[in-house]
């Protein structure tokens, strides 16, 4: 089977973000199996986010996945041949799970990394889950996480735009600082996050 021009540059793309400088020294991709019953062209990245937590050890505090899928013949509530499927899962700090606009805020950090990349037709969910721990576990604290799940239809076939947004998010629901930005040190008072 021929691979449409437009989903090979799509997949080329993707390529390029594994085999270039990596966008922040905190995140990991990696290229993973796509799906193959949603487009008949399928390509996907997996996405970690790390941490320092001393003494040269690092955490997990995010990760995520990136799906590109292409049908030639587009699809009912598609704009185009292209639908791009994002999840992200990211570790919270428990004072701000407990805000209840986190999940319109991460929504608004979606459209706005979007935005520059151009994106119709978005939908999505974003869920707070908070996990406590019994009998044999009770000793275990309490985990908060954060799950954002989005569709987009990009406006363009360049989908460098999409990729990085995704990046981004990832990193912002990590609670990195942005890009370029240095994060305070821990001090008496602060969180350092």
């Amino acid at each position: 089977m021929t691979v449409p021009e437009p989903f090979r540059r799509a997949r080329d793309t993707l390529r390029a973000f594994l085999a270039g400088e990596p966008i922040r020294p905190e995140l990991d991709l990696e290229e993973m199996p796509a799906p193959q019953r949603l487009a008949p062209y399928a390509a996907a990245l997996s996405g970690s986010v790390y941490r320092d937590v001393g003494a040269d050890a690092e955490t997990e505090v995010a990760t995520g996945r990136l799906i590109v899928l292409y049908d030639p013949e587009g699809r009912n509530g598609w704009t185009g041949g292209f639908r791009v499927v994002a999840y992200i899962r990211a570790d919270l700090e428990p004072e701000i799970a407990a805000d209840e606009l986190i999940g319109s805020v991460a929504w608004s950090w979606l459209l706005e990394a979007l935005e520059p990349a151009g994106y119709a037709g978005v939908s999505g969910t974003v869920t707070r889950a908070v996990s406590e721990s019994f009998g044999d576990k009770r000793g275990e604290p309490s985990t908060t996480e954060l799950e954002l799940r989005a569709s987009w239809s990009p406006t363009g076939d360049d989908l460098t735009g999409h990729v990085l947004a995704w990046c981004q998010v990832m990193c912002t629901t990590a609670g990195l600082p942005p890009a370029g930005v240095s994060a305070l040190p821990d001090r008496p008072g602060g969180s350092g996050h």
